[in-house]
């Protein structure tokens, strides 16, 4: 259980900073700062919950572990759950701090993620779907491969937090980027509406993009550790 429950702390860290950034601070730190405020959560959590549970905080990084069998399906059921769970307490406390100020939730929304009106460029939802898809590919490969070398450990969490604070450069307009099933749930959840009617854009792609990216690492690097 103490995984399940680090799990669940990390993404509630993930959830709260990161879309509590671009909710609360957005227009102040601009797109550079929010990609910031998540990686640099990752990174922070890395480093305490890391020897624990590996610290995913992410169910699309949990499918790439399955797939790579380097988790078996009970744990990968149970980080889901933990990582959903962790969310809704990040999203949550992110709605009760709001609610306590003079912001509005229905100006400043929880960080959701969104196409066409919600995305700042207006992008179609094919667009959304092709952005998320390939943003959650480079995250996950760039994971799968620090974490499979022993010797990048002591780097491995900065690594992941600065490719995750780099796909959110590029995402941010486009998406709000996701690449994180449970980041997009739970915000969508609590604010309703549009954002919730598209929130299976962000909980489908990540899983294919992470897909794809543990069958491309799996292929390319087959027989590596032999040689």
């Amino acid at each position: 259980m103490k995984k399940y429950l680090c799990e669940c702390i990390g993404t509630a860290v993930l959830v709260l900073f990161g879309c509590g950034s671009a909710a609360i601070a957005g227009g102040v730190l601009g797109t550079l700062g929010i990609a910031l405020a998540f990686g640099l959560s990752i990174v922070a959590m890395a480093y305490v919950i890391g020897n624990i549970s590996g610290c995913h905080v992410n169910p699309a990084v949990s499918l790439a572990m399955l797939i790579s069998k380097k988790m078996s399906v009970k744990d990968f059921v149970g980080y889901v759950v933990a990582q959903c769970v962790g969310a809704f307490i990040g999203a949550g406390i992110l709605y009760g701090i709001i609610t306590c100020s003079g912001l509005d939730i229905a100006t400043t929304g929880l960080g959701a993620n969104g196409f066409d009106s919600l995305s700042a460029v207006n992008l179609n939802m094919l667009g959304a779907i092709i952005t998320e898809v390939v943003l959650t590919f480079v995250f996950i490969y760039t994971i799968l491969g620090v974490t499979s070398d022993e010797s990048k450990s002591q780097i491995a969490g900065v690594v992941i937090g600065l490719t995750l604070a780099f796909v959110h450069i590029l995402g941010i307009q486009l998406t709000g980027t996701s690449v994180n099933p449970a980041r997009s749930l739970a915000p969508a959840v609590l604010v309703g509406g549009e954002a919730l009617s598209q929130v299976w854009v962000f909980i489908v792609a990540p899983f294919v993009g992470s897909a794809l990216a543990a069958f491309a690492y799996k292929f390319l690097n087959e027989g590596k550790s032999e040689k």
